[in-house]
């Protein structure tokens, strides 16, 4: 009903030049909301259609598929027209992300010279609902000749595109989401599905891992928290808040607020930790009546305070911050130096949190 609706109130007149299209107008009038929301429920409907006709093929020429990417020494070049290859494109940029090297062809550009960019040891994966799109196939006898293996998915198994391929993944739809079924939009949708399949075996296949996923996103979120260091984000040399054991607790107050972390680390002559002086040890030693020019800061500081080594993952310094329920570490080398700082605002500027 809603199809026949939709083709019924897009049929119009060419508008005079400048004019609005008289079919906006119309349809505005003519569709309420609830129209508007039938239309869109069966839009994804013919899609979801689309997404289950694809589960029954992925079968044995899928595996095989998989096993061409898998054993290529070179990269995966993915190609399409049209809004084929947007989707071409899409694939070509997550599979490089997820451990499998590759990079979009526009298939007009190829035949004018950047079918150069091919070599002997890559694989072609080409999209095509049709399977005839001209100008794939003006380049399907250079890929051939080449020897290079063509992965093709379309949504027909007789096509010149399917015959030539060395694997034909069959991705055809029952009917595009479109009313006029003209729009690529559901043999879209399980093009993008099925080449997001692909990524996702090979990811497995490969044991690709979080850590691998964040070294091809190091700007991402993912990135900072996987790969950035506690060496990257603390605070060295002369930021480092640090007084001797004789210190008093007043110098050892104006080292704390100088410095800014909300504490400040005791060493020896060497500048190996023997403890941290925090807020809450200040609350402590006030409730105490300590006075603040006669205690030495020996008296008042946490010994065997927790701390992070500069090669820890700044990730793994926040867990300690969580679990121990404090705001700031120590970054202290193998031989107990204090070599940095830092506390929670720290990870957060970083990203980390």
């Amino acid at each position: 009903m809603i199809t026949r609706s939709l083709q019924t109130k897009r049929v119009a007149a060419q508008p005079a030049r400048g004019a609005e299209p008289r079919y906006h107008s119309r349809m505005q009038r003519a569709f309420t909301d609830d129209d508007l929301v039938d239309a869109a429920r069966e839009a994804v409907s013919v899609e979801i259609d689309g997404l289950r006709a694809q589960l029954p093929r992925l079968g044995a020429d899928f595996a095989r598929a998989c096993r061409v990417c898998l054993t290529c020494r070179g990269r995966v070049v993915v190609t399409g027209m049209g809004k084929s290859g947007h989707i071409a494109g899409k694939l070509a940029a997550t599979l490089a992300s997820t451990g499998t090297p590759a990079f979009f062809l526009h298939p007009g550009e190829a035949s004018h010279g950047d079918i150069g960019m091919i070599t002997r040891d890559d694989v072609v994966l080409a999209l095509s609902n049709s399977g005839e799109t001209a100008e794939i196939l003006t380049i399907v006898p250079v890929i051939k000749r080449l020897g290079v293996p063509l992965l093709a998915m379309t949504g027909n198994p007789a096509s010149a595109l399917a015959r030539a391929a060395t694997v034909h993944l069959h991705i055809g739809v029952p009917a595009e989401a479109c009313p006029l079924n003209l729009a690529p939009t559901a043999s879209t949708t399980a093009a993008l599905a099925v080449g997001d399949a692909l990524s996702v075996a090979l990811l497995k296949a490969r044991g690709f891992t979080e850590e691998d996923f964040a070294r091809s996103h190091p700007a991402g979120n993912l990135g900072r928290r996987l790969l950035l260091r506690v060496a990257d984000v603390m605070r060295t040399g002369a930021q480092i808040p640090k007084v001797g054991p004789g210190t008093t607790l007043a110098e050892g107050l104006m080292e704390m607020s100088r410095k800014g972390l909300g504490m400040t680390a005791i060493v020896d002559p060497a500048d190996r930790a023997l403890g941290i002086f925090t807020d809450g040890d200040l609350r402590r030693a006030l409730d105490r009546s300590a006075d603040l020019r006669a205690t030495r800061m020996e008296a008042v500081m946490t010994p065997r305070a927790k701390s992070a080594d500069p090669d820890m993952l700044a990730a793994e310094a926040l867990n300690l911050m969580e679990t121990h329920r404090i705001t700031s570490l120590l970054v202290v080398d193998a031989d107990g130096r204090v070599v940095g700082a830092l506390n929670v605002h720290d990870l957060m500027r970083a990203g980390v949190v």
